[in-house]
């Protein structure tokens, strides 16, 4: 694989561009995709997609093949519990799939 092709390849499955991909198609069917982030609260999803009628779905983005951390599984295991809908993408594919979902149900 050249150079060139790694780029590209890299572009599509790198943890960034998969949440660049989020963002954007989120915005294009008019649903908020917040970024999460609490310092003192670690291992919590990426992003909150904000649905209509105060619901909500949490995202942990992942480059492809990536893994979440252990600490990650019980952020997401007590998310769950309390009936919060998690996904973990960690390819556009799957973002498309997820948001298609959403879309359908609005």
């Amino acid at each position: 694989m050249n150079s060139i092709d790694r780029i590209v390849n890299h572009a599509e499955v790198s943890e960034k561009a998969i949440e660049r991909h989020l963002v954007k198609r989120c915005a294009e069917i008019g649903l908020p995709c917040l970024k999460y982030s609490n310092p003192s609260m670690v291992g919590y999803p990426d992003r909150i997609i904000v649905l209509p009628a105060g619901r909500v779905v949490w995202v942990e983005l992942k480059s492809r093949g990536k893994h979440i951390s252990a600490v990650q599984r019980v952020r997401i295991n007590q998310l769950e519990g309390l009936r919060h809908a998690v996904h973990v993408i960690d390819n556009l594919k799957d973002a498309d799939n997820l948001l298609a979902k959403i879309a359908q149900k609005l």
